[in-house]
């Protein structure tokens, strides 16, 4: 199976530099700092969400040593959901001539919603396992609550954009790579630029995928964090 670990935010991550470099662009390094960034982002009903989240008082939490073994189970659920995301997007059932764009923008938008929904109620019950670990816990699991609200638009459209970058890297290697023609299509004939693509394709679904998953990584490391024993 393959993956990608690179773990990393905004023009840093691997998505968005594997992107520019099918796109044939560069990525400049923004003037601004990443919490500027974030405040354009937050509207006053989201500012006033976060500051609630922060200063507020959650329910005392439940004792270490009940919630070490649901520690593990949850270790074992983002590991499965992530191995069994990562098989669908190495599957690639793509027809084997494909010379249009079409059916590839059908499975990347078919994985994207796959991920939508793995990735979407891993989050949540991540969350609610992280807000019985202690008060502070409970913030953190309630901050990330707002962040969603705040960002999952912004990062459904960018991410609804990806299959328009690739299909203008589809085209330029097609048109470097298209037999005459006199020649009947096919992918042999079409040499190894859709080879080419269907591994960039690949490499841009494992990215984002990686990307998506950030937010989980984060809330489970938290909660490794609090059910180590001192």
């Amino acid at each position: 199976m393959a993956h990608v670990s690179q773990r990393t935010v905004f023009n840093g991550s691997a998505l968005v530099r594997l992107l520019s470099r099918l796109a044939e662009t560069d990525v400049r390094e923004p003037r601004q700092a990443t919490a500027d960034r974030l405040s354009q982002w937050f509207g006053w009903t989201d500012a006033i969400s976060l500051s609630a989240a922060l200063d507020g008082v959650p329910a005392a939490a439940t004792s270490s040593s009940r919630l070490r073994p649901a520690a593990n189970a949850e270790e074992r659920e983002c590991a499965r959901a992530r191995t069994a995301l990562a098989n669908a997007i190495a599957e690639d059932g793509t027809a084997a001539a494909a010379t249009d764009f079409a059916p590839f923008r059908r499975r990347y938008l078919a994985l994207q919603q796959a991920m939508e929904a793995g990735i979407g109620p891993l989050r949540g019950r991540l969350r609610a396992a992280l807000a019985a670990k202690s008060p502070a816990m409970a913030r953190l699991a309630a901050v990330d609550v707002v962040m969603e609200q705040v960002l999952a638009a912004r990062e459904h459209s960018l991410l609804a954009g990806v299959p328009a970058l690739l299909e203008k890297h589809f085209t330029r290697l097609s048109e470097d790579g298209l037999p005459t023609a006199a020649e009947p299509a096919s992918e042999a004939q079409a040499g190894e630029w859709l080879h080419v693509f269907r591994k960039d394709m690949k490499n841009v679904l494992l990215a984002e995928l990686d990307f998506r998953f950030q937010p989980v990584e984060g809330l489970l490391e938290a909660f490794r964090e609090a059910t180590r024993v001192p």
